[in-house]
């Protein structure tokens, strides 16, 4: 079983061996992914079988983990589960499965996998505490408590926090993958442009000197000239590659004194039926929006910029969304992504928040849409805003190609996200 594991718990010493049959693809997280700890113990007050009160420990050694899959693991649905936490004393099985009594029928709680010994449910000077059935144990043992207790509120939470470290880490592989093959993709479209320039002018050079008998000197006029002008109108050319529709297509600049209002506009553009992978946001809530930490440089999101649409041939431009207000001017990125957004001319769309006048080089000759604070700092909008607000989201998604809802159903989603005053 160890083996099939994502994440290992175990319980005192006489378990630790069990580490060397765990493996991982995550090296460097080993630590977070398998923890050694002592045997728990809790100390408990019971009468022994002569009613004698006396002061107990109970001792919970073993082991607890997750699966790595759960796939194929059921072939019958008669089979014993494969996600069970079970109960030992003195080496015999005393009862299958705490699980379900322990658990908060969580999804994650179906790679759950464990075997617990606690050997003073069978001390002789305790009241026998089995079932009849010799199946399970009396539920109302102060020592059946104490271990469902102890599992409940510390053993489980941690095994599964563990586990959501490993599906994250997961996910940032994938991700790390994804943009590795990106790097690859705008290496080889790149190759590829630059051989097709070269190749075409030095082609057609051949080809008019041999028709028209020019010299060598001449010939490496026509094909400086041909040169010059196959790069300046290559773009026109319309010459794209799988790698635009791996590209992030929004970026939503904001800081993170205005995360409030960055959030509604990303709830927005993601009830407007715009992937959330399609949308690069550093401070989202949702990972999948933000550039993975360490994957892209020590500039992280700038990097990712340059690569994908400052130095790539591809001519798709990414979409502005610039959130501004008196927090703009002291943030040296956001700041830094108003000159980007400047110097590559890529469109671009301003929510603002009162009293801040956003200037150019952003596009201030058009109408952005405006918020307000109150005196405890919430935001709120007039109902002209709101209706600015989806008009300018809809407008994004004609743009790009998505699917927009009504303004209506705009207008109502948005007002469940910000307060909405008369004026």
């Amino acid at each position: 079983m160890i083996s099939e594991l994502s994440t290992l718990i175990t319980l005192g010493d006489e378990f630790t061996y069990l580490n060397d049959f765990f493996q991982t693809p995550y090296g460097n997280e080993i630590a977070e992914l398998r923890k050694n700890k002592p045997l728990a113990t809790m100390p408990i007050s019971m009468d022994d079988k002569s009613g004698v009160e006396h002061t107990y420990n109970v001792e919970i050694k073993g082991w607890i983990g997750t699966y790595t899959s759960t796939r194929g693991r059921k072939v019958e649905l008669t089979d014993f589960p494969d996600n069970f936490i079970s109960l030992y004393a003195n080496q015999k099985m005393g009862e299958f499965n705490i699980l379900p009594v322990v658990g908060q029928n969580k999804l994650n709680e179906v790679y759950v996998v464990g075997q617990l010994h606690v050997d003073i449910f069978e001390l002789t000077e305790l009241p026998d505490m089995a079932l009849s059935n010799r199946q399970g144990y009396k539920t109302d043992d102060p020592r059946y408590q104490a271990v469902l207790d102890y599992v409940r509120k510390t053993l489980l939470p941690d095994i599964l926090k563990m586990r959501d470290l490993f599906v994250s880490l997961g996910k940032k592989k994938k991700e790390e993958k994804k943009l590795e093959q990106q790097r690859q993709n705008e290496a080889s479209f790149k190759k590829s442009v630059d051989t097709f320039r070269k190749n075409t002018a030095k082609k057609a050079a051949q080809k008019i000197s041999s028709r028209l008998g020019i010299s060598t000197e001449q010939a490496d006029e026509v094909e400086a000239i041909l040169s010059d002008e196959i790069n300046t109108n290559s773009p026109d050319m319309g010459i794209k590659s799988i790698i635009d529709s791996q590209k992030k297509k929004l970026l939503i600049s904001q800081t993170y004194r205005d995360k409030d209002l960055a959030d509604i506009i990303y709830n927005m553009l993601v009830f407007n039926n715009v992937p959330p992978e399609d949308i690069i946001y550093t401070n989202c809530d949702d990972e999948v929006s933000r550039i993975p930490e360490g994957d892209v440089g020590k500039s992280g999101i700038y990097d990712y910029l340059r690569d994908f649409f400052v130095d790539s041939y591809s001519t798709q431009k990414i979409y502005v969304i610039f959130v501004t207000s008196h927090n703009t001017k002291s943030s040296w990125g956001a700041l830094m992504e108003v000159g980007a957004a400047w110097i590559t001319q890529v469109e671009h769309k301003i929510f603002n928040i009162y009293d801040f006048r956003p200037e150019h080089p952003l596009d201030d000759e058009q109408q952005w849409h405006s918020s307000s604070r109150d005196d405890d700092g919430n935001l709120y909008m007039s109902k002209l805003s709101v209706d600015i607000f989806a008009q300018k989201i809809e407008y994004i998604c004609d743009k790009l190609g998505y699917k927009k809802r009504t303004r209506q159903e705009n207008k109502d989603h948005l007002s469940t996200l910000v307060k909405v005053t008369p004026r």
